[in-house]
This record gives C-alpha cells, structure tokens and sequence, in this order.
C-alpha cells in the first residue's frame, strides 16, 4: 500500500513545538503523530500517538498538505 506524502518543510522539532502550543486535543495528537512519522516511525505507532487506528489514519486526508500551518 502507498503512503500518504508528507510535507517535508517543517521540521519534526516545530511540530512538537506547534503541539505543545495546542495542548492535548485532536490537532496537537495529530501534529505530533506527522512527527513521528516524520521520523521513522510505524504507521501503527504513529496511530496510536493519533488516537486512532491505522486505517482512520489513512483516511484522513494530510493536513499538512492542505496547508493547515500555512
């Protein structure tokens, strides 16, 4: 299966930044599991780090690349 491309301009040390700023919901467990990906990580792990499960995951659509921290 294909993986989702990631934007590879901020960096995964801005996006824990930007996490901690947004505190323990949805946007900060997702910033923080496009880090993790970032990387290395598994698709597994970083789900867990989202709060979902692989396949929610893969359906969600990238928000970086639709420019949500533009």
């Amino acid at each position: 299966m294909r993986g989702l491309m990631i934007r590879q301009d901020v960096p995964p040390a801005e996006l824990r930044r930007l996490a901690k700023m947004k505190g323990y919901g949805r946007v900060a467990r997702r910033l923080l599991a496009i880090a993790a990906a970032l990387e290395g990580m598994s698709r597994e792990a970083t789900a867990q780090i989202a709060g979902m499960d692989r396949q929610s995951k893969r359906h969600d659509g990238g928000t970086l690349r639709r420019g949500a921290l533009s």
